[in-house]
């Protein structure tokens, strides 16, 4: 890819006009919460959560993505504060052409339309970091063009010190879960999200993953028209999930058929998740196949938290405490107490729940979303009792996929007998052949385990 000429940095200037927007109303809220709670007063949710949207409301940025995140971990957030920040990007706003034009001759200079045969003005899509346009190349061969806000970097550290705040306010009055390493997590993806160079690497490895699976199909990138922040890729015709719902069973069934084998083949034979099964980041082709559009919200596993995941699964059916302590301890979970076990296993038992039955069912019986939050409210409750419990990284997206997935599953009303898909993918299991798949895509692809990454310079202190 081309070295872009004026690299944008994680800017001081940046962050402190991020900073102004919100720093005074978001102190207001910490006082008023600090008050409170020296005065005994009621923990008031739903009204400190309005608050929040208010202070942050103008922001256009990642905070919708992180709400997202955040909505999935039971209760690390109140359902309150996860509702209001999910409202703050619903139609993120698009920029204009002349916004447009500046930004693609930042990334390939003045004679960038020449590279293009054609290039729509109007953005087709437009999300919380970027937005698509469709083009072609000379030759006619259609792209889509996915060009990066400007000073994205700055916009990210910025909103990841308010996701601080929004914490530190709700954990004065609630330690049931300590969401540091949640917050670790979700700042080193959303960093990652903004190195389009990376997504075309996490691009090329889905490719190398899913070659064998007719029913996925991955965009292929344009390097000689992509940056670190203009990303150009081959475009795939295909219709929102939600246009398939009014469909026959059969038809609803083999979306979700290709949905669970798009996500799950990387993860149990290659360690590698899609985090963000977000109704966006898919499209389906007349076929009901599949089209895989976004590549930012990509993690990548040790070997041995893949075969924690299957291990807890067999813990779980056979009523198995030590099995289901060394799961706990291969996903990351820390001082791990008989009391903290049996609350974790009420989550775990509703997110295997579909797998355990040998039959055809819905991912929930009741296909509503009430029974995961009564479950989780469920769990919160417990974990205060047992003194709380502290995430691990790991948790954080592999949780969001199951739950998104789920989400998929019951807009699609599938009936699929979840057992068999589930067992058709961990039979043969064997993690030292995980190991070495993983180790020769990752290879093809130039990428790295997470937990092996290079040093990342260290954040300037301000930030």
């Amino acid at each position: 890819m081309p070295e872009n000429k004026s690299r944008e940095n994680n800017n001081l200037g940046g962050r402190v006009r991020r900073y102004a927007q919100v720093s005074t109303a978001m102190s207001g809220i910490a006082a008023r919460a600090a008050g409170e709670r020296y005065l005994g007063m009621r923990f008031d949710k739903g009204r400190q959560a309005s608050e929040l949207r208010e202070a942050l409301g103008g922001l256009k940025g990642p905070l919708m993505k992180v709400a997202q995140i955040l909505s999935t971990i039971p209760e690390a957030l109140p359902e309150e504060y996860t509702r209001e920040l999910a409202q703050l990007q619903a139609d993120a706003p698009r920029m204009g052409w002349p916004f447009v034009r500046r930004r693609m001759k930042a990334e390939l200079g003045a004679d960038w339309p020449a590279r293009f045969g054609t290039f729509d003005r109007e953005a087709t899509a437009a999300a919380s970091l970027g937005q698509v346009h469709r083009a072609t190349l000379p030759d006619g061969t259609r792209l889509a063009c996915k060009l990066q806000y400007p000073d994205m970097a700055s916009v990210v550290e910025a909103d990841l010190r308010q996701l601080k705040w929004i914490i530190s306010i709700y954990r004065s009055y609630d330690s049931a879960i300590d969401p540091s390493d949640i917050h670790a997590e979700i700042a080193e993806r959303l960093r990652e999200e903004l190195d389009y160079a990376r997504e075309a690497r996490n691009m090329a490895l889905y490719g190398h993953m899913l070659r064998d699976e007719p029913h996925v199909h991955i965009p292929t990138v344009v390097p000689e028209v992509s940056t670190q922040r203009l990303l150009t890729m081959s475009w795939m015709d295909g219709r929102r999930m939600l246009e398939f719902v009014d469909e026959s069973p059969e038809v609803r069934n083999r979306i979700a058929y290709n949905m669970f084998r798009a996500w799950y083949v990387p993860f149990y034979e290659y360690g590698v998740i899609h985090g963000d099964p977000h109704l966006g980041n898919y499209t389906v082709r007349d076929d009901h196949s599949i089209n895989l559009l976004d590549y930012g919200a990509i993690r990548i596993f040790p070997p041995r938290f893949v075969k924690g995941v299957i291990d807890l699964f067999f813990a779980l059916r056979d009523n198995d405490h030590d099995r289901a302590v060394h799961a706990y301890e291969c996903w990351g979970f820390e001082n791990l107490s008989k009391d903290l076990i049996e609350v974790l296993n009420l989550w775990a038992e509703f997110i295997y729940a579909p797998l355990m039955e040998d039959r055809t069912r819905r991912i929930q019986e009741t296909n509503s979303g009430r029974q995961g939050r009564n479950v989780a409210e469920g769990v919160h409750e417990k974990l205060k009792q047992v003194g709380g419990v502290k995430p691990p990284r790991e948790f954080v997206l592999m949780d969001r996929a199951a739950i998104g997935l789920g989400s998929v599953f019951m807009h699609l009303k599938a009936e699929i007998n979840w057992h068999q898909l589930f067992h058709n993918l961990i039979d043969d299991f064997n993690v030292d052949a995980l190991a070495a798949r993983q180790s020769d895509a990752l290879a093809a692809a130039q990428l790295h385990l997470a937990d092996e990454a290079p040093p990342r310079a260290a954040d300037p202190k301000s930030a």
